[in-house]
């Protein structure tokens, strides 16, 4: 028999008050005709009750088990919807469907049943013009390159890495990636002659032909076959194991060398081998003279070149030294050349008269091309760097000019003994000679030539190096060969990334002041225009100018042009000289002495090494109307600073916070503070320190916040917080947050000091939770939205799996854990605190511990700003039960708004906020959203995020969304990160779950805790120590390559011109196309780049990141489609 509906029964915030869920006994049968899921039941109409009464289905579980418990399974954000559906009968004449007085007349909840819980048309309309999850694209330097191609015709370059990802850039903005099957590296890229085409060699010897197609007016990067070459039946390995790859002018054919000395040809695009082409070892024996058969010459293939005249005529060099003219139609040895050094690459100077071979032994060879029988002799014998013993010259370029005198370009050839560890390649032109000295390995290196193969001279004009973390273009025109600064392809962790802030909509006159400074700082580059400038941004102008700031473990903090798809350094603000460290500023390490030999020169960015590792920026926030900047480091400093468009030399006054003050019983175990430098200082233009603030004891700064309307600057450690006046350069106040067992807040974290007994108890806690969390934890899914179905079907499977469902999987913190004073968030607003009919300034700030602190603070106004005191008072004190830590605190004011930003409204940028109406505050914690009302500070609304599956808060931000539809309308919602890598998106005040997306694996801790969301609902995060991946959760603001290359489009073979720099490139290359503002976006396809199965990526991220420590994974993302149907619909 059916449950009848008890009049008595209630539902007061998912639990269900009634006899029915008090008692005992089994669990009853499954009445006919009912249709249950999700823990729920619709009536199909047989067996159904009359309208005024309602079956109930008791819980899944035990039935001592509340219900409470099992709502908390049921999909997020429906619990509260399903108690109004509950409450229907009750309900029905206030609604208006049913007759009034008569309770069985329940015609409008009728047609409410048939609906999904929470489910609203017109709100999911809604919500899909507002919300969508894209990833677009990767800035940075690609982890781990393994290979480099060119194509002179198309003007591309293409880079592969050890994780099997192949990208392409051209002009600014034309940007390509693709990703093969298997993880495995990159050897060697190789375009067809003339075509938008090229070939991959992998290291597992499987061969992969990609091209670049026209679809929708884009270019697209697809890959159209794979080939492994196959040797005879029991062959050895090494018969089929390609070396070379030589892709012929016919453009049909791939000559394929091998370790075995075989020349095997292929024909394109089917990949099919031409047995009856392959050039053995035996053939070429049988064709040389006798004196050359004697010897052991044929080994492996190290060198196929094509004749720059003749394509009937390719060069064969074989590693022990011999060197062969094939010649293809009558399958013959032209000529031949024998060296007694291994050889190590030749190549073929541009009219075909000459070949210049380099070897193992540091020297290269220059020999005549002539059909005599008798082997030649070499012109030219030379030994760059001897007479000592040299190492081997890799790769070698022979490049006439106009002027007569040739360019000899090489890599290696260092003397062994004292410059064997370098990292080298040398230029030779008339009588100047340099070593380019990279602080990283070089993978490989072109030289941008005269692409027309008509041409009498090569007159090369620029070196593209590609070292293993950065890549260096050098101008071979100008006099003293500088380098061209990338627009592209930066190296975001020349010093160790630590921190990143994102600062949108920048005002004209800053951005132009920084752009001024930054100027000033690249003078020693060269004004070429970038010369990598194939295809065509069809990406509109972004119509805003947005910041990204990131902090670095050398004390830097670089400014970079995160408006659209290319990443630009604008300006880079160095700490070092405010403090005393082992190295001189002012020294130049790249100086070189006149008649010091070996000639090297430093160049390239990455410089991994750091003076000192308390310099490292934590902590960063600028103040786009006032030009403030406050950046606080690792060893308790904190630096305001002000943007100066002339060079000063000031004292940098030093104010000391002791936020121990009136504690006894604590000693600092951790390291040193830093020490100031006395006297003036001198800075350049830019951003330039006017005090410092030094935290006592000097652990790092865990937050940071500015107000620059009231001139007041905020920071916290880990020991408590404090408020500093930067106007009268005096303190404010101070609070200690610190807990009586936070002895490890003592320790600091370059501290080897470790309470054994604290380690254990946290180990065993660690491994109770994993425990816990494996029995229950979900496969993780493709990125992109969690599907609604799967979800229900999910939490259904685990009620009948669990017999006793629990909500919160992490476990009630207790007073005495560790660091529960560590202050997480602070905050500023101009709010109610005292009373209801007075608002005034205030800071709040949030601990680990699960604590707010609200202080009232008094600021004189502008005119007797320097006469009168900022006065500070506590006002409220807020202790969540839960004790989770707060990561994020917001007010709203009358109409449920975000506060503005300071400044905001004084530059018409924004409304005024409603003081008229009673304020909200919104705390958000770890587990739980709760918002409370002010002044009175009483609870109105919670959202529990820490249900099954026990996802943790780890960044929330404000954003807001504009409809992709109508124009003027948005709506102000939170974005949220979980420590599972889900993002989701919770609107405010509500507290009501949008739409959730997976984002991130939930293994990347360092990728989590890397993450920045921006005001206009996209977001950075690290997929390695040098790539950021830009995401989007907005249909508006999107920011997306979309490019074309056109294999038929003409390209102008002459060097580029010198102009403007990249800022010149990079502002024609986005202006070069448009879009239609009422085109339809179609959703792009994730862009995740594969990296290897490899810790060290993890836990060099790691080391430089604050966040929590977890399992380090494998990176290997999904393998998908690689198609560049993008639109820039927008930017911040």
């Amino acid at each position: 028999m059916p449950l009848p509906w008890q009049p008595g029964a209630e539902l007061w915030e998912g639990r269900l008050l009634s006899a029915v869920s008090l008692g005992g006994g089994p669990r009853p049968p499954r009445v006919p005709g009912t249709i249950y899921f999700s823990g729920k039941r619709r009536d199909t109409g047989r067996g159904a009750p009359s309208c005024g009464q309602r079956r109930l289905r008791p819980p899944l579980a035990a039935p001592e088990v509340s219900r409470k418990e099992t709502a908390a399974q049921q999909p997020v954000g429906r619990r509260r919807t399903e108690g109004r559906r509950r409450r229907a009968p009750r309900d029905a004449e206030a609604s208006g469907g049913g007759r009034p007085g008569v309770p069985g007349s329940c015609k409008g909840s009728k047609m409410r049943r048939f609906l999904r819980p929470g489910h609203d048309p017109a709100r999911e309309r809604l919500k899909r013009d507002l919300f969508q999850f894209n990833k677009t694209v990767e800035h940075g330097f690609p982890h781990q390159p393994s290979a480099l191609g060119y194509s002179p015709s198309l003007h591309i370059l293409a880079i592969g890495t050890r994780s099997g990802a192949v990208k392409l850039y051209g002009a600014p903005g034309v940007e390509f990636m693709g990703l093969h099957r298997e993880n495995n590296a990159v050897v060697q890229i190789h375009f067809l002659p003339g075509q938008c085409q090229l070939v991959t060699l992998l290291d597992d010897n499987s061969l992969h032909l990609w091209s670049l197609k026209v679809k929708g007016g884009v270019s697209e990067l697809q890959e159209d076959e794979s080939f492994m070459l196959r040797g005879p039946p029991g062959a050895a390995p090494s018969a089929t194991q390609i070396t070379v790859v030589l892709p012929h002018s016919s453009r049909e054919l791939l000559y394929l060398g091998t370790e075995s000395g075989n020349v095997f040809v292929v024909q394109l695009p089917a990949f099919r081998t031409l047995e009856d082409r392959t050039i053995s070892p035996d053939a070429v024996l049988q064709r040389l003279p006798e004196e050359a058969r004697q010897r052991r010459v044929f080994e492996m293939v190290e060198a196929l070149q094509e004749h720059p005249r003749d394509p009937h005529q390719i060069l064969i060099g074989y590693s022990r030294g011999l060197v062969v003219i094939w010649d293809l139609r009558g399958s013959r040895v032209l000529c031949h050349f024998l060296s007694s050094q291994q050889l190590e690459n030749v190549c073929w100077q541009r009219d075909g008269r000459l070949i210049v071979s380099c070897h193992s032994d540091g020297s290269y060879h220059q020999w005549p091309v002539s059909t005599d029988a008798q082997p030649p002799e070499p012109l030219r014998s030379h030994v760059p760097y001897g007479p000592f013993p040299c190492k081997a010259i890799t790769k070698i370029f022979w490049l006439t000019t106009r002027q007569g005198s040739p360019f000899t370009i090489f890599q290696g050839g260092m003397p062994r003994a004292s410059y064997g560890d370098r990292h080298c390649i040398s230029v030779i032109h008339n009588d100047q000679q340099t070593a380019f000295d990279f602080t990283s390995r070089v993978i490989d290196f072109t030289v941008l030539a005269e692409a027309d193969p008509a041409a009498a001279f090569d007159d090369p004009y620029a070196l593209v190096v590609l070292a293993e973390e950065e890549l260096v273009v050098i101008d071979l025109q100008t006099a003293g060969w500088p380098l061209v600064q990338p627009p592209y392809l930066a190296s975001l962790h020349c010093s160790a990334i630590t921190c990143s802030h994102h600062v949108s909509n920048i005002p004209l006159k800053l951005w132009e002041r920084i752009i001024a400074a930054g100027s000033r700082q690249n003078t020693h580059f060269s004004t070429m225009e970038w010369p990598i400038d194939g295809g065509t941004s069809l990406a509109p102008a972004p119509p805003q100018r947005d910041l990204l700031l990131t902090g670095h473990e050398d004390g830097t903090v670089r400014f970079w042009d995160a408006s659209g798809v290319c990443l630009r350094l604008l300006y880079k603000l160095s700490t070092v000289r405010v403090f005393l460290t082992d190295t001189d500023p002012n020294e130049n390490l790249s100086a070189q002495g006149e008649d010091e030999w070996p000639p090297l020169r430093k160049v390239g960015s990455f410089d991994p090494y750091s003076d000192d590792p308390r310099l490292g920026i934590q902590k960063i926030f600028l103040c786009k109307y006032s030009g403030y900047l406050a950046v606080a480091g690792t060893a308790g400093q904190v630096l305001v600073l002000e943007l100066n468009d002339e060079e000063a030399e000031h004292t940098v006054e030093q104010v000391e916070a002791d936020l121990l003050q009136d504690q006894e019983g604590y000693r600092w175990k951790g390291h040193e503070r830093l020490c100031a430098r006395p006297g003036p200082v001198r800075f350049e233009p830019g951003f330039q320190p006017f005090v410092l603030v030094q935290c006592q004891p000097p652990a790092v700064v865990t937050s940071l916040a500015l107000h620059s309307e009231w001139r007041l600057v905020a920071f916290g450690t880990s020991h408590g917080f404090g408020l500093f006046d930067h106007q009268q350069r005096r303190q404010v106040f101070v609070k200690c947050t610190l807990h009586p067992s936070d002895q490890l807040a003592l320790e600091g974290p370059l501290s080897r000091v470790k309470s054994l007994k604290k380690s254990l108890r946290q180990s065993f806690r660690r491994i109770r939770r994993s425990r816990v969390s494996s029995r229950k934890r979900r496969p993780a899914g493709p990125p992109g939205e969690v599907p609604e179905g799967s979800s229900r079907a999910e939490r259904t499977g685990l009620q009948n799996m669990e017999l006793a469902p629990v909500q919160r999987k992490i476990e009630a913190r207790s007073a005495e854990d560790s660091f529960t004073g560590f202050v997480r968030t602070l905050y500023f607003a101009d709010t109610y605190l005292r009373d209801s009919s007075r608002h005034c300034p205030s800071l709040w700030a949030g601990t680990n511990g699960g604590a707010v602190y609200a202080f009232a603070l008094r600021v004189p106004p502008a005119e007797r700003r320097m006469d009168e005191l900022v006065r500070a008072e506590q006002a409220k004190e807020i202790q969540l039960m839960h004790r989770a830590p707060i990561v994020g605190i917001l007010v709203l004011d009358g109409h449920s708004v975000p506060l503005p930003e300071p400044l905001e409204v004084a530059h018409d940028l924004s409304k005024s906020p409603d003081m008229q109406g009673s304020h909200q505050l919104l705390v958000v914690s770890e587990e739980q959203f709760k918002v409370f009302t002010l002044p009175k500070v009483s609870a109105k609304l919670k959202l529990k995020l820490t249900a099954l599956e026990g996802s943790r808060v780890r960044r929330v931000s404000v954003a807001h969304f504009g409809s992709c539809r109508v124009e003027d309308y948005g709506e102000h919602h939170l974005a949220v990160l979980t420590n599972l890598g889900d993002v989701q998106v919770v609107s405010v005040p509500l507290l009501k779950p949008q739409v959730r997306y997976s984002c991130i694996r939930r293994e990347d801790v360092s990728g989590i805790a890397s993450c920045v969301f921006t005001k206009y609902g996209q977001g950075f995060y690290l997929i390695s120590p040098s790539e950021f991946e830009r995401f989007s959760l907005s249909t508006k603001w999107l920011v997306e390559p979309r490019c074309l290359v056109d294999s038929a489009e003409t390209k102008n073979h002459s060097c580029p011109r010198n102009g403007s720099g990249p800022e010149k490139a990079l502002g024609r290359a986005r202006n070069s196309g448009s879009q239609s503002d009422g085109e339809e976006r179609r959703p792009s396809p994730v862009m995740e780049h594969a990296l290897l199965n490899d810790e060290r990526v993890l836990k060099e991220i790691q080391s430089t990141l604050e966040g929590d420590r977890g399992s380090y994974g494998d990176w290997r993302s999904q393998r998908v489609a690689v198609r560049y149907s993008l639109s820039n619909g927008g930017a911040e």
